[in-house]
This record gives C-alpha cells, sequence and structure tokens, in this order.
C-alpha cells in the first residue's frame, strides 16, 4: 500500500477521536453537569439533582454495556462496522445539538437527550476501536492508538477552551448571556462531532463478507456468535486475565478524571481554578499521548501501561497530602502525562491478543468494561469517606484499583495471547 494511502487512512480513523472527544470535554465533564444544576433543575435540591444526573448517567452506561457484546458480534459477522458507527454517531450527535432547544426547568426533556447522546458517544466507540485492526498493521498498532487518544485530546480541548471563553464573554461573541453561550457550545459540539466524522466514512476499509450475508442473517448469527464469544473468553486465560486487570485499573483511571473537581471542591479550591485545571489536563494530554506511542515501541505496550498505572498510583498519594490549588494544578500535569497513555496503549495491547477477524465483538467486552468503569471507585471513596471521616482517605484508597490492577496485568502474557488469537483466526 503506498504511503499516502496508509497514511490518510490512519489520520482519516483517528479525527473520529478528535471529533468525538468534544462530547467527552464540553459535554460530559464540563458543562452539562454544571447547566443540568443551574438551568434546567432550577428550583430543585442539589443533592436531588445530583441524585438524577446520576441516574441518567447510570442508565447510559447499563444500556452501552448491554448493548456492547451483541452489537460487536453482529458487526462481524455482518461486515457492518461503519454502518453501526454511523448510526451512533448520528444518535449522539442529533440528541446533543437538541439540547440547545430544552427550556429552563425542563430537566426531564435535558436528562432524555443526554442519556440517548451518550449512548450514541459510547457505542460508536465500540466499532470506531474495532476498525484499528483495519488501519494499522502489528508495527503500528501502539503509535496509531496514541495518535487517536492525542488527537481527541487536542481537538476536545481546543473546542472546550472556545466554548469556555464564549461563557466568559459572551458579548465578544454576540452572545446575551452566559447560558445562551452553554447552550450554543451543545450546537457547536454537534457540529465540531459530525463535520470531522466523515473522513472516516470515506476512507478508512473494513472487511468484507459474503454478500449473501443479508442484515437479517447478520443480527441472527450475531446473537449466537455472542453466546460463543463467552466461552472463546472463559477459556482465553490471556485475554480474561487482562480484561479483569484492566476492569480495574480503568476504573481508577475514570474515578480520578470524574471525582477529580468533587475533591477539589472538598478541600476548598476555587471552581475557576479547577476548571483552569480541566483545560491543562487536556492540552498536557496531547503529546504526551503521542509519547506514550513511542513508549509503548520502544519498550512495549505492557511496560508502558505499567508505567502509568505506577504514577497514578502515586497521584492517589500525592492526593492524599495535598494541601494548596498549586499542587492541583501539578497533579493535574501529570494526570495528563500518562491518562491518554494508559488508555490507548491498553487499546493497543488487546488488540494484539484478540483474533482480528472477531475484534468487534471482543471490543464489545472490552468497551462493556469500560462503561463499567467508575463503577467501584466512587462507591470506594465514598463509603471510605464516611467510615473514616475523612475525604483525604477517599482519594487513597483508589491506590487499591491500581495495585489490583497491576497485579493481574504481571499475569498477563503477550506471546501466548498473540499465539491463542492467531489459532483462533483459523478456526
Amino acid at each position: 500500500m503506498p504511503a499516502s494511502s496508509e497514511q490518510k487512512k490512519i489520520i482519516s480513523w483517528a479525527l473520529y477521536d478528535w471529533a468525538n472527544s468534544a462530547f467527552a470535554t464540553t459535554v460530559m465533564a464540563g458543562f452539562f453537569p454544571i447547566f443540568f444544576k443551574q438551568y434546567w433543575s432550577v428550583g430543585t435540591s442539589a443533592s436531588v439533582s445530583t441524585f438524577q444526573l446520576g441516574a441518567g448517567n447510570s442508565l447510559a452506561s447499563i444500556v452501552v454495556a448491554a448493548m456492547a457484546p451483541i452489537l460487536g458480534a453482529i458487526a462481524d459477522r455482518g461486515s457492518t462496522r461503519k454502518k453501526f458507527l454511523f448510526y451512533f454517531a448520528m444518535m449522539g450527535i442529533v440528541m446533543t445539538g437538541s439540547l440547545y432547544f430544552v427550556a429552563r426547568g425542563n430537566w426531564q426533556v435535558a436528562l432524555a437527550l443526554y442519556i440517548l447522546a451518550t449512548i450514541g458517544f459510547s457505542g460508536g466507540n465500540i466499532f470506531y476501536d474495532s476498525l484499528l485492526v483495519n488501519v494499522a498493521g502489528k508495527e503500528k498498532m501502539d503509535s496509531v492508538s496514541a495518535l487517536g487518544f492525542a488527537l481527541g485530546y487536542l481537538g476536545g480541548g481546543l473546542l472546550f477552551a472556545l466554548n469556555v471563553l464564549m461563557t466568559l464573554t459572551p458579548q465578544t461573541f454576540g452572545l446575551v448571556d452566559a447560558g445562551e453561550a452553554v447552550r450554543i457550545s451543545f450546537v457547536c459540539v454537534a457540529v465540531w462531532w459530525g463535520v470531522f466524522s466523515i473522513p472516516v466514512f470515506f476512507f478508512v476499509d473494513e472487511p468484507k463478507t459474503d454478500a449473501a450475508t443479508t442484515q437479517k442473517n447478520a443480527v441472527i448469527a450475531g446473537f449466537q456468535q455472542l453466546a460463543s464469544t463467552f466461552r472463546k473468553i472463559r477459556n482465553l486465560r490471556v485475554v480474561f486475565l487482562f480484561l479483569l486487570g484492566y476492569w480495574l485499573y480503568i476504573d481508577g483511571v475514570d474515578t480520578i478524571v470524574r471525582m477529580a473537581v468533587d475533591y477539589g471542591m472538598s478541600l476548598g479550591f476555587a471552581p475557576k481554578s479547577l476548571i483552569t485545571a480541566l483545560l491543562l489536563t487536556q492540552f498536557v494530554g496531547f503529546p504526551a499521548s503521542i509519547a506514550f506511542g513511542r513508549i509503548g515501541q520502544r519498550l512495549g505496550a505492557k511496560k508502558g501501561i505499567y508505567i502509568g498505572v505506577s504514577v497514578y498510583l502515586g497521584v492517589t498519594v500525592w492526593g492524599f497530602f495535598m494541601r494548596r490549588e498549586l499542587e492541583f494544578y501539578l497533579l493535574a500535569i501529570v494526570i495528563g502525562l500518562v491518562q491518554g497513555g494508559v488508555q490507548s496503549l491498553s487499546r493497543s495491547f488487546y488488540t494484539r491478543i484478540i483474533p482480528k477477524n472477531q475484534a468487534a465483538e471482543f471490543f464489545g467486552f472490552y468497551n462493556l468494561l469500560g462503561k463499567f468503569a467508575a463503577v467501584i471507585g466512587p462507591f470506594l471513596m465514598g463509603w471510605v469517606g464516611i467510615i473514616m471521616g475523612n475525604t483525604r482517605y477517599s482519594i487513597l484508597s483508589i491506590s487499591l484499583l491500581f495495585l489490583c490492577g497491576g497485579a493481574l496485568l504481571y499475569f498477563v502474557n503477550e506471546e501466548e495471547g498473540q499465539r491463542l488469537a492467531q489459532q483462533m483466526e483459523k478456526m
């Protein structure tokens, strides 16, 4: 394949990360939780609105987790990965843009749209991840996976920075107030997501199956294959151990992402400082993700993951002793250095130990665990904080997830996993 054609495929694939990361930063991590409390849930107590938002997030996660293995199996048998990616991306884009029209106080509609948008975002990632095996060869898997995460950090961070500026100085952009700026930001995310998703559909190929395989047959075969995949993963010791270890340490990663701002507020830090730190993490994550791709190539993906998990372990200890806002900024930089690396190298490592012709099916399980991430961690933080009577112990408790996840990863034999995956491809 000519180098230019290969590069076009790689960049087109990675641009989808640039596209949909705008939803993760501006909507999920940034504006929706705040706007939900202050605008759509006006007149509702803080504790009730928190419960409603938490229930919505949990419902979306459960739906995606339940669908992930089935959708992955269907896509593999029907060779329809890009078609499913299109369906879910469009769901996320349309629902995100529709948030602009939700009236003040109408939290039910806002939450319903947010749940559907989250399902679109998460469901699409199943098929986006599975296309990696068609874009990169074995020798480039780590660097290409890292490029996707790097562009995601940069793209999501750039749009988020613009959206934050819009809310701080709405008159500069011809807007009435910060509330209108936030609503316009949802439209910006939808447009950004849609425009930068186009290349993956035009320039990334996927394996073709027998033309006689109809969509209906693909659905039937997909359910049959799902049952088979349960048996495969149960018998594939390498894949099973990796998925279990991944579930634990990625739960720790996601917990810190979701709870860091809350923890900082509990220490009395200013909200503006916490938002600035979130932006800082995004922009540090861009070059760091690319660097981790190089680390994966030189040292191996497994060692790269260990480096990231070890840094996170240090973060939980440092967070326990943290006293000043300056330290929160420093922690944000440290997290930005390894967050994308752990995610990208985990994805590329997993790609190595699964059969390529069943990638979407196996990534269904991978994403299933990802959707259940940040379930153990937040509960552990809350429980430990109550038992100990000190919030600082709650962040320290997350170290258990990194220790246990790293211990399980130690027993994952990459060479054995590759050998078994190749055998399964031939069956």
